[in-house]
């Protein structure tokens, strides 16, 4: 975790010397929390998600329910995967509905099982997928509060809310312990699309890194993500770019520009990198 750090750090150097302080004191609040806070969190949510053995599979009636028929009412976003909606399920839980237009495949399976298997108080939990007429869907938690992006930036709905400090400090700390999460398991799973925006917080503004492992999971299954989207994509480091190799590395880059933009509060945009930004 401390190693996320140093080298964001390396990012931003010779910038803000708010930047570097915000870093040090993150750094200091990992060291102090990690031992106690890890064990608990990683016995707590590995046992949780054993038990499951394998990911939970819900039937095209079920989510059709939850959703309204996937009414325009419910859709709530368009992300890598497809559209996203928000339902409840009959226990009670309220869902969102990632959904896309595929045939059946034997690789979805296997990676929504994977999928079950990397959970974390840092990360949106993953309930279960469907997979019926002609449609895959990922079903996760719902993360009432929105993104960080939209709370710096706000969105049409609104201006963002000005985030306190220590609000930004807190979300540092608690997306770098998701994100070391995925790099810790073995093999490493590197996130791939890493962003303010994929980076959800709760009611209590506890961060939770969403759409973990969909970029590897599309690429798995055989669906390549637009060359637009990637070379237009500001938390993408110049070699990832040229690559199309996604590395650690290449997350550490892309949380880099994540802590420059939380705290600075100042979009990541590319006709200026906001690295440069801070650097010149």
């Amino acid at each position: 975790m401390s190693t996320i750090f140093a080298i964001a750090l390396g990012c931003a150097a010779g910038g803000l010397a708010l930047l570097g302080s915000v870093i040090v004191l993150v750094v200091l609040c990992l060291r102090h929390r990690k031992r106690t806070s890890d064990s608990s969190e990683s016995n707590s949510s590995g046992q949780a998600f054993s038990e499951m053995r394998g990911a939970r599979r819900l039937t095209l009636e079920e989510l059709r329910s939850a959703t309204n028929n996937f009414s325009s009412s419910n859709l709530i976003g368009h992300g890598m995967f497809g559209d996203v909606f928000n339902g409840l399920l009959q226990n009670g839980t309220v869902i969102a509905v990632k959904t896309r237009h595929s045939p059946p495949s034997q690789e979805f399976i296997q990676e929504v099982n994977y999928l079950s298997s990397i959970g974390h108080r840092n990360l949106v939990n993953f309930l279960g997928y469907c997979q019926e007429n002609g449609m895959q869907m990922l079903v996760y938690e719902y993360v009432p509060n929105g993104s960080v992006s939209t709370h710096l930036h706000g969105n049409s709905h609104g201006p963002g809310v000005r985030l306190e400090f220590k609000q930004r400090l807190s979300i540092a700390h608690g997306t770098a312990k998701g994100l070391s999460h995925l790099h810790s398991l073995t093999p490493p799973a590197v996130h791939m699309n890493f962003k303010t925006a994929n980076v959800l917080v709760d009611e209590d503004f506890i961060p939770k890194v969403a759409d973990a492992g969909i970029r590897g999971l599309l690429d798995r299954i055989g669906v390549a993500c637009p060359s637009s989207r990637i070379s237009n994509d500001p938390f993408l480091g110049p070699r990832g770019k040229e690559s199309m190799v996604f590395s650690i590395q290449s997350d550490i880059y892309s949380f880099g520009v994540f802590l420059v933009e939380l705290i600075s509060g100042r979009k990541a945009v590319v006709d200026q990198s906001i690295i440069e930004w801070i650097a010149g």
